[in-house]
This record gives C-alpha cells, structure tokens and sequence, in this order.
C-alpha cells in the first residue's frame, strides 16, 4: 500500500507530517506533497487547498506523481443529520455533488452528465479500517457511516441545506470530497474520506466553525494515525 492522504488545510495534514519520516517534499501546482512512512506505511500527505478543481488535481497528481495505490481524505464537514453532532465523525459510503444541475437532459440532480454514476462508492474494507480506526483512537466519539455531499459553497443557511438532504440525502456537507471521489474512481484508485463535524451547515456556523474547527480536524487526524499505523 502507498497511501495518498489529503487535506485542504494546514490543521488537517499538521498532526500527520509531525509523525511521519519525510524522505521528500515535491512541490506541484503549488501543493506542497511529503512522501515518506508513517509507521511501516508508506504515505504521501499534502494540503489540496479548498474546492473541488484544487481536490481534483491533487488527486491527479498522487496518482500521476507518486502512484499513491489508496487515498484517504481527512478534515472538517457540516452535519446534514440531526443525529450527527459537532465533534462527531462521518466515514462515506460514496460521495456526491450537491451543486450539479443537468436535470433538464434527464440527469439526477447532483450526478456528472455521462459518467454513468450517479454517486462515487468508497473502498468497503477501507470503510470498515476507517469505522474500526475511529472507535479505537477515539472511543468516546460517535462514528457514522454515511454519504457525503460536496460543492463549491460554504453550506450556512438552513433552507440550503434542506434542499441539499431533498436533492442527494447525505451525512455530511463539505467542498472535496466528492471531486476527490470522483477523481480517484476514473483512476480505478480506492478511497475514504473521514470527515469530523464541526458545524450544523446553517446560520449558526459562524460561532461554531470558528470554535470547533481546529479540534474538530484534530480528532479526525487522529483517528486518521491511528489507522495509517495500524493497517
């Protein structure tokens, strides 16, 4: 296994680069990429940067780059399920854009015209890794499995986010993990994303983003570690 781990920011990949033997650091379409071993595990960790083209590439490139054989998306989300709290953690079964409008050719709101899928599925034993990682590294934190749904939008109004649950369903709301889903599926490269929530996706994410955020990431890196060391 050669595992690509993203993350599109600084607080998501800090904790990971701080366990891991780094043998090198390349530099591609302004994404710093540390290839190296965490554990006996060979890793390449990188901060994609925000939004679905930034998740895309990054994507291409391990695979292009650095023939990553797994990716595993690590970071913060909003909650679409009212039994999914802050702090909690979401692992997908498949990935979705809540921002795709091909409806009037007959396509389903959120599915890419002529990809003949409508959501991207996750790797199932990377799933039952990440699930078992979670409850391992982090027992007192409750762990979902369920779809996640991306756009390029910062979800923070509640009727939006209702129509987002109408349109895809899904756990969690974020702006990757889909394009990293997608990008990964057309490699034929398996994938996770495990997602902490640090917000509700509605109007009171300004105070509970900026409260919850760094601890939130924090929590999933962990469980992150813990799984990297532990395949």
């Amino acid at each position: 296994m050669k595992l690509g781990i993203i993350g599109a920011m600084d607080v998501e990949v800090a904790l990971l680069k701080e366990k891991m033997q780094v043998k090198q650091t390349v530099i591609r379409a302004g994404m710093e990429f540390s290839e190296g071993t965490i554990g006996k595990t060979d890793v390449v960790v990188v901060k994609s940067g925000v939004g679905k083209v930034n998740a895309g590439c990054c994507v291409q490139i391990l695979a292009d780059c650095f023939a990553v054989t797994h990716i595993l998306n690590t970071g913060v989300a909003g909650s679409l399920n009212n039994n999914i709290h802050i702090g909690d953690i979401v692992v997908s079964t498949d990935a979705v854009y809540h921002d795709v409008d091909a409806t009037v050719f007959g396509y389903r709101k959120g599915e890419v015209p002529q990809m003949g899928i409508f959501s991207f599925p996750a790797d199932k034993e990377l799933r039952t890794m990440a699930v078992k990682a979670v409850r391992e590294a982090a027992p007192d934190i409750s762990v979902f499995e369920g779809r996640i749904a991306s756009g390029d939008q910062f979800i923070a109004d509640k009727n939006v986010k209702a129509q987002i649950i109408a349109d895809c369903g899904g756990f969690c709301t974020e702006m990757e993990g889909a394009a990293i889903a997608q990008a990964s599926y057309i490699n034929g490269i398996p994938f996770v994303i495990i997602r902490a929530i640090s917000d509700q996706a509605d109007e009171s994410v300004k105070i509970a983003y900026e409260e919850f955020e760094t601890k939130a990431a924090k929590d999933c890196a962990a469980a992150v570690l813990y799984f990297v060391e532990h395949i």
